[in-house]
């Protein structure tokens, strides 16, 4: 796995790059702390995992296409006054907090490395306005399938999710594709931030995360 480190913290970037460099099968490839530095590794290590804060440049949108264009995978930590909205939500392989705990950061970078996507759920900002488009999703879900909807934003993998509830991982899998088909998204990264962006669907997925933990 091959990581481009950006970060306009040179103590931070270090202490990451020491986290990293002591993961087997990990390799930081360069670290960057300005953009043109940025563009060149990129450029240069194509189909790398590109580790970038939301503070490194005001013009994020160009960023990321840089990276698509590149085959790169990105991956933003978020300082704690930037808020992930939705579409660029949908842009990113994984998005993590600033204060993110070491095992997670792993597990978010390996996660991605397999083709999947890592979100932290309370990254995303729910919607305010009135939601039609929510409270749809929410009568075509099952209570079995809310709670596997509960699952896949805390981050839980299929395997997971099947312990959790006491099931098979096929059975989750087909679960997931009767999600996917009713709230009429591809992957559950996009199922966690329709999720977590429609209000009346996320306050439903929070009472059903706390119903389970209380019964654990």
């Amino acid at each position: 796995m091959q990581i481009i480190l950006a970060d306009n913290q040179a103590i931070y970037c270090s202490g990451l790059t020491r986290v990293l460099k002591a993961e087997i099968g990990i390799e930081v490839v360069a670290q960057c702390s300005q953009p043109v530095q940025f563009e060149r590794a990129v450029s240069s290590w194509r189909g790398a995992i590109v580790i970038f804060p939301s503070s490194f440049t005001t013009e994020i949108a160009s960023l990321l296409d840089l990276v698509e264009r590149s085959g790169c995978r990105a991956v933003m930590i978020l300082e704690s006054e930037f808020v992930l909205d939705g579409a660029l939500a949908e842009r990113l392989h994984g998005a993590l907090s600033r204060s993110v705990a070491e095992p997670q950061l792993l597990d978010c970078l390996h996660r991605v490395a397999e083709g999947g996507r890592y979100l932290q759920p309370a990254l995303v900002q729910t919607m305010v306005a009135p939601d039609q488009q929510g409270s749809e999703a929410l009568k075509r879900l099952t209570e079995r399938e809310l709670q596997i909807v509960a699952l896949i934003c805390e981050g839980l993998k299929n395997k997971e999710i099947a312990q959790r509830l006491s099931t098979k991982e096929q059975s989750i899998k087909n679960y997931l594709r009767s999600i996917y088909s009713k709230v009429q998204v591809c992957d559950r990264l996009e199922l966690a931030i329709f999720a977590m962006h429609h209000q009346v669907l996320a306050k439903m997925v929070q009472s059903v995360r706390l119903g389970m933990a209380r019964t654990a």
